[in-house]
Formats: C-alpha cells, structure tokens, sequence
C-alpha cells in the first residue's frame, strides 16, 4: 500500500494554557533505516500533559511542540535496517524512546515524548525501533496506550530495587492512572492495598479493581493513623505518593526500616523540610524518584499483565475522538475521572 505523507497532528502554539492547541497538518518525514512508522490509533493523557501545556512542567520544549507521551499503533511500515519488527503489529512506543535499559541518564530523559521530544498526538509517527514493545493481544488499543506512563510508572515504583511481595501492604493516593494501576499490579503480586479518595464514589471502583481497605481523606483527615491502625502499628511497606503535599503523612504511614516511599508526582505544596527529614531517619524509610521506566522494565511489565489478565485490565474512564482533544485536557483537568482518559485517534 502506498504510505501516507500527511499527518494530522495538534501543535501547543503557545504555552500557558491546553486551550492552545492547534490542530493542523505535517508532512510524514521520511522514514530512517533504524525507524518504524506507527499509524496512532489511541493516546492517553497524563497529569504531566496540563502541566506542559500550562508552563509548569520544568523542561525546555521544543517550539510548536506535539504533545503527549502514550500511545497505543501499528507498524504500517518499517526502515530497511529494522528486522525485529513487522508490518501489522501493535505497538507503543517507550515514554523516554532512548531509555532501553538501566537507569534514566540525562541523554536519554532528553527522549521523553511530549516534552523534551515531540509526542504522539499525531495520526502517523515514526518511532527508532529499539523503543518499542508489542502490546498485549487481550488489549484493545484504547487500553494499551495507557501502559507507557501511568502503568510503567506504578510497575517501576512496585517492581524496583525492593519489589513489591505477597503480603505486603502498599497505600495507594487517590485515583489517578497511576494509582489505579498500583492498586491492580499489586493485587496482582498478592499484596493488600489500601486506597485514599476524597469520594466514596470512587472508593468504590478501587474496591472494585481489589482495594481491601479504604480511607475518605476528607472525612479522615489524619489519613496516616488510619493505615498504621489497618496495619496493626507497623505501617505499609510501599506507598505511591502522588505529590500533592502528602509527603509528611506518607512517611508516617510507611513501615520502619522497610518502607519504601515513590514519590510519582509533582509536589502541590510546600513542606517543612526538617520535619520531612526526621520523619524520614525515625522511619528509616527510603524516599525514591520514579522516572518512568526502561523498555527492559516495559517487557516485563507486559509479562506480568498478561499472566494476570483479569485483575491488571486497564480503567479506562472516558475516550474522546480526535477532533475533541481539547475537551479530553478540560475532562482531565475536572479530576471526575477514575483511570485513564483516552484520546482515539484512529476512526
């Protein structure tokens, strides 16, 4: 078949608001002997989407940037030096596309789609080969393009140099994607998760998805002594800390000696660094930055989903088509989702 040479894509024309987004069209380059090109058939947002479209997310863009980092494709074709991958299959693309293994480095953060690097809300993109990772087959796109960001995030808090073990306890901060996805992954493992929300409604769903215990924040304001209550004294052994100024409270809620904090967020709020840090030496917790994750972590991620089918589905709150993408932000924005919000961008 012949390749197309367009694309439709959206383009942030100015920072400071998502409102800014500019639909249009971009000539498909021609593909390198390394690349492949993915026709786009769903995207997820993310937090870190209002955040760059809104100039507080702290890296330097590129002008006229494509935004968003997750995406769910099929290779329609491939350049002539690529022999792992095929016409037809279906991918996503890595959210740092040069991070294939080890720890992030600051050549490789420099790949991160939808900031640093252009991203995916596109209808064709080329991808270096090396990024990629074949979806799950029990998956539809929609579900899949939720996987680079919020699922790798939450594997690699779960699964890093303390993964997360039967019997466990592992607190997880509202209803994000992330969170969501931290909840089922460590279900999923055998440990016992305990959910916060500020709505019983969505409370519900984390029971739903295999939350054990759960905490309304609003009606529970000292949070934290409710879980060392549920955990008989001792604390959680992981807690998923999304950054909205629950840093003190999650290091009060993390086990002595073993607790492992990630912090998968942006901080809301400020501190009183000195109280952080004697919570921080009484715990002997151990605090930890969450940068996404490696292709190597990706395939493993996979490995575990697909021995897990039923309690790792990804919670796909809302899908938008394409033309309305900007409605998806605005939805987004609202924080009425439980899960993911989706942007289909394949008819």
């Amino acid at each position: 078949m012949s390749l197309p040479t367009v694309t439709r894509q959206y383009t942030l024309s100015e920072v400071g608001s998502y409102r800014n987004l500019v639909l249009g069209e971009a000539a498909v380059p021609k593909l390198k002997a390394n690349d492949v090109l993915v026709k786009i058939h769903a995207v997820s947002l993310q937090f870190r989407d209002l955040m760059i479209a809104g100039g507080t997310y702290p890296v330097a863009l590129p002008p006229n940037l494509v935004p968003a980092s997750d995406s769910a494709g099929e290779i329609i074709a491939v350049g002539e030096d690529v022999k792992d991958w095929q016409v037809g299959q279906r991918v996503c693309a890595n959210f740092a596309t040069d991070h294939t293994h080890g720890p992030p480095t600051p050549a490789n953060a420099n790949t991160a789609l939808g900031g640093q690097a252009h991203g995916v809300l596109t209808q064709y993109r080329a991808f270096p080969s090396h990024s990629l990772i074949e979806i799950p087959e029990h998956f539809s796109y929609e579900e899949a393009s939720t996987l680079p960001c919020a699922a790798l995030t939450a594997y690699n808090a779960l699964h890093g140099p303390v993964p997360v073990k039967a019997g466990d306890f592992v607190l997880v901060l509202g209803t994000g994607g992330v969170s969501i996805f931290g909840l089922q992954f460590a279900v999923a493992s055998g440990a016992t998760v305990i959910a916060t929300s500020s709505s019983d409604e969505k409370l519900k769903v984390a029971a739903k998805l295999g939350a054990k215990h759960l905490i309304n924040y609003k009606k529970t304001p000292n949070w934290h002594e409710e879980v060392l209550k549920l955990t008989n004294g001792l604390g959680v052994h992981h807690v998923l800390e999304v950054g909205g100024g629950t840093l003190a409270k999650s290091i009060l809620s993390s086990r002595m000696g073993e607790g492992q904090i990630s912090v998968i967020g942006h901080v809301a709020s400020a501190s009183d660094d000195k109280a952080l840090v004697f919570s921080l030496i009484r715990g002997a917790a151990t605090l930890r930055g969450i940068l996404i994750g490696s292709v190597a972590q990706f395939k493993n991620m996979v490995a575990l989903i697909e021995a897990n089918p039923e309690t790792t589905k990804p919670a796909v709150n809302k899908v938008f088509p394409f033309e309305q993408a900007i409605d998806a932000y605005a939805y987004l924005e609202s924080q009425q989702h439980v899960g993911k919000v989706v942007i289909k961008v394949a008819a």
